[in-house]
């Protein structure tokens, strides 16, 4: 939410079931794996080896174009009594997660020397078969001065130039029809194959939550321990989806606001919480007139909304928020350590990949969530206006073109994925993060146990890993499972 800096959680569900007992291509069965050095040097050193499976590029065309899947191994310990393979992915859409399954050993802990842990590069991304865009069109020289409406009619643009150069280039046309989860999640299966296993296990974060859904409905009978983290409404559209975060992103700036107040002698950000927001809504609403360029990035409104979100939604990042807040809130601008850390963030090409990545399937996915984006501009437009009434932060950001997927007319290949099933699946979600959209698919998976983190959070598990606060309850009641425990008896919550 590695977790990918949007950390965008993705889903919904409402038709085409495929059968559990769907034959696997011969192909993807039968090509033995050649494992070999991993180009990785901190997979290296973690004793991964990696590999490429051939896959079809359209499972409706087994016999068809292939394209590849970059798989990493993590081979469990001989000593150990070994349960099988665990597949993990950390997130996105766009997210690549080559090393992610390595990632989990240090919270699995003796648990990961019963499993072979399988990270794989989603279709499209990272180390497998790549989609590549067209480089964007220069920009003109932005002006000093805007208003809302300019910076949308920009993002307008923005919009439109990427889907052209994503579609347009090369032989993105027929590649792009066959991005979705429910491929991915035949990916997962054949990789399952490839490997000669009769079932797989998962963890899956955020998009990779949904991803398990999609996986347990699609193959039930193939799964062994599936553990979901941070999932969402599956009855949502994508932009519903990102309308409903809204409410709980204001709620979560309240909370920090509070904090900031009682330090008010270090951030001088105001004595109480609304005089801690006020001054949030001072810089947000500067850079809708004025945009601060600082170190060479300009901080446009929708932007600096995106660095509020991405730090307002973890508690551990209270103080990242005080710190970047107080450096905007006194121009000009000079940014300090934290500030400084989000403007790396923003020049990466990791991130500009990511967000590439995230398209291909946020508009190419008719299942997970169904694309639900309204074709006429205007509507955003008006949904952004009526929004500051109620979320005068984060409102505008959520209620705008957040994809270009109107302008993208590469259509789905097949319908979305109606969830539900018996399948046992142990959920972990924080209270602040989209709990009643989480509850919505707790119910449509009927075998399903809920873990409610009493946490301001997007990533409930293995948190200390991430340099986080651990929630030792979760991890261990995770690792629990996947050691071979049986499923709680019932739901449950864990304090810090």
């Amino acid at each position: 939410m590695i977790h990918t800096f949007f950390r965008t959680s993705v889903s919904q569900a409402v038709v085409a079931l495929s059968l559990p007992w769907l034959a696997l291509p011969a192909a993807a069965a039968a090509e033995p794996v050649a494992w070999g050095a991993c180009a990785d040097k901190q997979l290296r050193q973690a004793g991964a080896q990696c590999a490429k499976v051939a896959v079809p590029l359209d499972y409706d065309d087994p016999a068809g174009r292939t394209i590849e899947i970059a798989i990493s191994r993590v081979r469990a310990k001989p000593s150990a009594k070994r349960r099988g393979i665990l597949l993990a992915n950390p997130g996105g859409p766009g997210g690549v997660g080559l090393g992610f399954a390595a990632h989990l050993r240090a919270t699995m802990k003796d648990v990961a020397d019963r499993y072979d842990l399988i990270g794989f590069d989603p279709r499209f991304l990272g180390e497998s078969t790549p989609i590549t865009c067209g480089r964007a069109a220069p920009k003109p020289e932005p002006p000093r001065t805007t208003s809302p409406r300019r910076e949308f009619e920009e993002s307008l643009r923005a919009a439109r130039d990427t889907a052209r150069r994503c579609l347009d280039h090369g032989g993105n046309r027929e590649l792009l029809p066959h991005a979705s989860t429910r491929n991915v999640a035949r990916d997962m299966d054949a990789v399952r194959a490839a490997l000669g296993e009769r079932r797989l296990s998962f963890f899956g974060v955020s998009y990779g939550a949904d991803l398990g859904a999609v996986y347990a409905q699609m193959f039930p009978g193939r799964v062994d321990r599936m553990v979901i983290d941070s999932s969402s409404d599956p009855r949502a559209t994508q932009y519903e989806l990102f309308q409903k975060s809204g409410r709980p992103l204001e709620q979560a700036l309240d909370q920090w606001a509070r904090w900031a107040a009682d330090r008010h002698e270090r951030y001088g950000l105001g004595r109480t919480g609304a005089q801690v927001r006020a001054a949030v809504r001072r810089v947000v609403e500067r850079a809708e007139r004025r945009p601060p360029v600082v170190d060479g990035v300009r901080l446009d409104p929708g932007v600096l909304r995106l660095l509020l979100r991405q730090l307002v939604q973890h508690r551990e990042q209270d103080e990242a928020l005080a710190g970047v807040v107080r450096d905007l809130a006194r121009p000009p601008v000079r940014p300090g350590p934290h500030l400084r850390a989000m403007l790396d963030l923003l020049r990466s090409p990791e991130l500009a990949d990511s967000m590439l990545g995230a398209t291909f399937f946020m508009c190419g996915d008719a299942g997970w969530p169904a694309g639900g984006w309204p074709r006429d501009p205007e509507t955003y437009w008006r949904n952004m206006r009526r929004s500051r009434a109620t979320q005068p932060v984060f409102g505008p950001l959520v209620n705008g073109m957040m994809a270009p997927c109107p302008y993208w007319d590469a259509e789905p290949r097949e319908p979305v994925t109606a969830i539900g099933n018996a399948v046992p699946v142990l959920m972990l979600q924080a209270r602040s993060d989209n709990l009643e959209g989480a509850r919505v698919l707790h119910r449509r998976l009927r075998g399903s146990r809920l873990l409610t983190a009493e946490i301001r959070a997007h990533g409930v598990y293995g948190r200390a890993a991430d340099g986080g606060s651990p929630l030792p309850c979760a991890d261990r009641a995770v690792n629990a499972y996947l050691g071979g425990g049986a499923l709680p008896a019932r739901d449950f919550s864990c304090r810090p």
